[in-house]
C-alpha cells in the first residue's frame, strides 16, 4: 500500500492518521522522515506555533486560557520485525473482544496510535478551552541519555510547562496513573582463567554466577500500594556475558539486572534494594543506567478534571503503570502527569503488536471532548 503524505490526509480520521504514521518507519535514531511528515502536518494548522528541535517536533496554542496542557507522544518504534507495512483483520477476524476491526504493524500500540490521537486533536480543536501544547519526540525507546523529551527539558524547557501533561502511552484506552521507575545494573563475578583441559587450575566466573541467578529466581517482589493504586515490581536477569574462547576457562562474568521498581522508592533506595538482595555474595555491582518512576497524583485538579472528562471511554476507575514512561519526566518538572492511548500495553514491542480500531477512535474522541470541554 501507498501512503500519501500526513499533510494530504483527512486530518478527521484517526484510523487513517495511524496506518499513515505506522507506516513510516520511524526506529530509534531514524525518525527523520516521520519527523518531517509531523512537522508539515502542524504547520499546515494556522492556529499553532511549530518549533522543531531535532527530531522533535512541538506545537502550541497561545489563546491566553487560564490552564495549559501539554500532550505528548514518542515518535520512535523499536526495530521492525517482518511487521511493516501495516495491515488490518476485517471484523470477526481479529482477536478485539468487540468483534471490529484490528490494525497490525509495528508502533500500532507503542505508541503512533497515541500519536495519532494527539495530531487528531492538534488538527481538530482550534480553540480548545485549555491552552495546548504538543510534544512529538523520538529516542523515548533506547538508553535514558538519548531521550528526546530529557533534551528539550534543557533546551526548551518553557514549552514543557503547563498545569498537566497526557502522555499518550498504550493503556487500552484506560488511565494509568505515575509510573515505575527503572535501574539497569551489571554484577561481575570474578575466577581465574585457564587452559579448558586442565580447568582445576582456574575458577569458573560463570558457573559462580549460579548464585546470583537463584537469588533472582527466589525473589518476592513488591506490591505496595501508591496513592490509591497498586504497583508490582520486578527484579530479572536480562542478560548474561563472559568467556574469551572456547578453550579457556572464563575468569570474568557479568550478570545484567533489570529492576522496576515502584514511585514510593527513588532510584539511590531501589539500587540499596537490589544490593540487599545480594548481600553476602562475592560481587562487584555497577550502575549503568537509571530513571525515576512517578507518584500518580490524580489528586490534583487538572488530572482529577481529565479522568472525569474521559469517563465514558474508560468505564473503570484509573490503575497504576507497570513500566516506565516519560510521565516521570514531566514529573520531574513539577508538572503532575498520566498515561491515556489506544493499545494494550502488553503488546508493546511484540512482533504481533495490534490495537483494535475502536480504541484509536474512542481514545481521539474522548481527548478532544476534554480539550473543548
Amino acid at each position: 500500500m501507498t501512503v500519501p503524505p500526513l499533510q494530504d490526509l483527512p486530518v478527521d480520521d484517526p484510523v487513517a492518521l495511524t496506518r499513515a504514521l505506522v507506516d513510516i518507519p520511524s526506529v530509534s535514531g531514524a525518525e527523520r522522515d516521520l519527523a518531517d511528515a509531523v512537522e508539515a502536518l502542524l504547520r499546515a494548522q494556522p492556529h499553532l506555533e511549530v518549533r522543531r528541535d531535532g527530531d522533535a517536533v512541538l506545537a502550541r496554542t497561545s489563546l491566553g486560557r487560564a490552564e495549559r496542557v501539554v500532550v505528548a507522544g514518542h515518535l520512535d518504534t523499536v526495530p521492525v520485525a517482518r511487521n511493516l507495512p501495516s495491515w488490518t483483520a476485517a471484523p470477526g477476524e481479529g482477536d478485539d473482544p468487540a468483534g471490529g476491526e484490528v490494525l497490525w504493524g509495528r508502533g500500532t500500540t507503542d505508541m503512533k496510535g497515541g500519536v495519532a490521537m494527539a495530531l487528531f486533536a492538534a488538527c481538530t480543536v482550534p480553540e480548545p478551552v485549555r491552552d495546548v501544547t504538543y510534544v512529538f519526540y523520538d529516542c523515548e525507546e533506547v538508553e535514558s541519555a538519548r531521550n528526546g523529551l530529557g533534551r528539550l527539558a534543557r533546551t526548551a524547557p518553557d514549552w514543557l510547562a503547563a498545569d498537566l501533561a497526557v502522555l499518550g502511552e498504550p493503556t487500552e484506552g484506560l488511565v494509568e496513573g505515575g509510573c515505575q521507575g527503572t535501574l539497569r545494573v551489571d554484577v561481575t563475578l570474578r575466577g581465574r582463567a585457564a587452559h579448558s583441559a586442565r580447568a582445576w587450575r582456574g575458577v569458573n566466573a560463570v558457573h559462580a554466577a549460579h548464585e546470583v541467578l537463584a537469588r533472582l529466581a527466589a525473589y518476592t517482589p513488591r506490591e505496595p500500594e501508591v496513592d490509591g493504586l497498586r504497583y508490582h515490581e520486578g527484579l530479572q536477569a536480562v542478560g548474561i556475558r563472559g568467556g574469551i574462547a572456547g578453550n579457556v576457562v572464563p575468569d570474568t562474568c557479568v550478570v545484567e539486572l533489570n529492576h522496576r521498581f515502584a514511585p514510593d522508592r527513588s532510584p539511590a533506595e531501589a539500587l540499596d534494594h537490589v544490593r540487599e538482595v545480594l548481600a553476602g555474595l562475592d560481587v562487584g555491582l555497577a550502575l549503568t543506567d537509571e530513571a525515576a518512576g512517578a507518584r500518580p497524583g490524580l489528586d490534583r485538579p487538572a488530572a482529577r478534571a481529565f479522568v472525569e472528562a474521559v469517563a465514558p471511554v474508560t468505564g473503570q476507575p484509573p490503575r497504576a503503570k507497570l513500566g516506565w514512561t516519560d510521565v516521570a519526566r514531566f514529573a520531574a518538572l513539577g508538572v503532575p502527569a498520566l498515561n491515556f492511548g489506544p493499545g494494550d500495553p502488553q503488546l508493546a514491542h511484540a512482533d504481533d503488536e495490534r490495537v483494535p480500531v475502536r480504541q484509536l477512535t474512542q481514545c481521539a474522541d474522548a481527548l478532544v471532548r476534554w480539550l473543548r470541554g
